[in-house]
């Protein structure tokens, strides 16, 4: 195909894609997947460049998508804020216009999703949300293959989110109305999801003020690290708040037999999820962490190609 007749999409948030296209792009990855393991060879993206920028550092992100071109046959650029001039000497708006005339797309792991949205107005190619502080789209097409490969389909399970309302959190929220399962929000007072979010998220989720009574029957128990980072100056005060929504034993007692476990990794083992949960036999983080991989392969030859 004819790379400069492809329509231009970016992929922002999970809103960007319909339900079907989301379904037919975890099937992909699948297939990717299955592909890779067998070793066939299958490089769609040779000569291709995908410009990768980091204003917040990363080992997953930057090995899936770096390791992912190469083995669609392209290339992918490591570009950092010493790297480049994107927000200090240069507009974000002028980086997006002269980087899009070089690489055909653009991948962006920064703080603020205005900054995201402001380089894909202006950009000429696909642009992929990385991970800003309000969303990490790429983990929840992760997190969704991995649960599809141990259970099936999500569609009608019952998910529960344990601890802060963050970026992936609210990602998660997207991804409830997406594929059409029931989300549980457990959170600290004042540490719950963005309103705006949870408002759009129509009557799939619901908010909790106990660990406990969004995990009762789960069957996915999802938790991420108090502390992000950019919050280290807060680290000792949400070490206290969110002491009573640690992921251990008790509380994995309480969803179903069968529950799976998540985490987007980094962990703190001993905070925000137990050893005996994370390296236990529900435990499933290492296949989801691998699965960045393989849905990223696939997001980026729908972007590209299909």
């Amino acid at each position: 195909m004819d790379f400069a007749s492809k329509p231009l999409r970016h992929f922002l948030t999970l809103s960007d894609l319909r339900a079907e296209e989301a379904r037919d792009l975890l099937q992909r990855a699948t297939e990717l997947k299955r592909m890779a393991r067998a070793g066939v060879p299958f490089e769609p993206l040779k000569n291709r460049t995908l410009g990768m920028i980091f204003e917040k550092s990363s080992t997953r992100t930057r090995v899936s998508f770096e390791a992912g071109m190469t083995q669609l046959g392209g290339h992918a650029m490591f570009l950092s804020p010493q790297d480049i001039q994107l927000g200090r000497g240069e507009s974000v708006e002028d980086s997006a216009r002269v980087l899009s005339r070089m690489v055909d797309a653009v991948m962006i792991r920064t703080f603020e999703q205005r900054k995201l949205e402001r380089f894909a107005e202006y950009s000429q190619v696909p642009v992929i949300n990385g991970l800003t502080d309000r969303f990490h789209p790429c983990q929840l097409l992760a997190d969704l293959l991995t649960y599809q490969e141990q259970r099936g389909s999500i569609r009608g399970r019952t998910v529960a989110w344990i601890g802060d309302g963050n970026n992936v959190c609210h990602s998660y929220v997207e991804a409830a109305r997406l594929f059409d399962f029931e989300l549980r929000i457990a959170c600290p007072e004042g540490f719950q999801p963005d309103a705006d979010i949870l408002a759009g998220a129509g009557g799939c989720c619901t908010l909790l003020p106990a660990a406990a009574a969004a995990a009762t029957g789960a069957d996915l128990v999802v938790t991420d690290v108090w502390t992000s980072m950019g919050q280290e100056q807060e680290q000792a005060q949400r070490a206290q708040v969110f002491a009573p929504f640690q992921v251990d034993e008790a509380l994995m007692g309480r969803a179903a037999r069968d529950a799976l476990f998540m985490h987007c990794l980094p962990a703190h083992r001993g905070e925000e999820v137990t050893a005996a949960v994370i390296d236990g036999p529900q435990s499933v983080v290492w296949d989801e962490a691998e699965n960045r991989l393989h849905t990223q392969k696939a997001l980026l030859e729908f972007l590209l190609v299909t």
